[in-house]
């Protein structure tokens, strides 16, 4: 005759402490899981929250990438054109710099013209020599309101900054020693600045 024997539940072989530890690791296991999903859910939305912002300056920085460019452009083209009109304007002054002295100085080739003739028709060398000496004044005193100013070196202190001998002679007088005795071609000034050094003769 066989005898079943009812089964004996696990649960209940096992102390109560034993379970009690059990069930609580598994409600901890199960809280673990759930706070791990919820990381990555968040771990997730910041991660695209932070590419968004990313592409948000991106786009930022290359929208005055291109205004800068721009002003860079428009910029360099204005100083392009400057150059062009500062070197045209430039040309234009060195081509007309000297037109106020060409003009003044054609009042003088005129009195020249008019002297010639003279020289061909009138046989007064008085009136001759009296037109050609104000040809001679008019054409100093054009010079002059040009600015230009002839150098007096007779008799003053050989100046090589200003001088250019020639050559040197025995000076008739000792005051005359290091002294320009004669001028072989005369200095100018314009405007105080020296354009041409006197040729001289210096006394030695």
């Amino acid at each position: 005759m066989t005898v079943n024997l009812p089964l004996a539940n696990p649960l209940t072989t096992l102390p109560l402490q034993t379970i009690l530890n059990f069930m609580e690791e598994k409600d901890t296991i199960t809280q673990n899981e759930e706070t791990n999903i919820n990381a990555d859910g968040d771990t997730l939305e910041t991660t695209n929250s932070s590419n968004e912002s990313i592409d948000n300056t991106i786009e930022k920085i290359q929208a005055e990438l291109n205004d800068q460019k721009d002003k860079y452009l428009r910029l360099f083209a204005e100083f392009d054109n400057f150059k062009r009109r500062t070197a045209k304007e430039r040309i234009e002054l060195m081509q007309t710099a000297s037109k106020d002295v060409v003009v003044s100085m054609l009042e003088v080739l005129d009195d020249c013209d008019r002297a010639e003739k003279q020289l061909e028709t009138s046989e007064d060398v008085a009136q001759i020599k009296e037109g050609i000496q104000l040809v001679f004044a008019k054409l100093r005193s054009t010079m002059a309101s040009k600015g230009v100013k002839a150098m007096e070196s007779i008799h003053t202190i050989f100046d090589v900054e200003k001088h250019e001998a020639i050559t040197e002679i025995p000076a008739p007088t000792e005051d005359l020693i290091d002294k320009v005795v004669d001028e072989v071609i005369k200095g100018y000034y314009l405007n105080n600045k020296i354009i041409r050094f006197a040729k001289v003769i210096v006394g030695k």
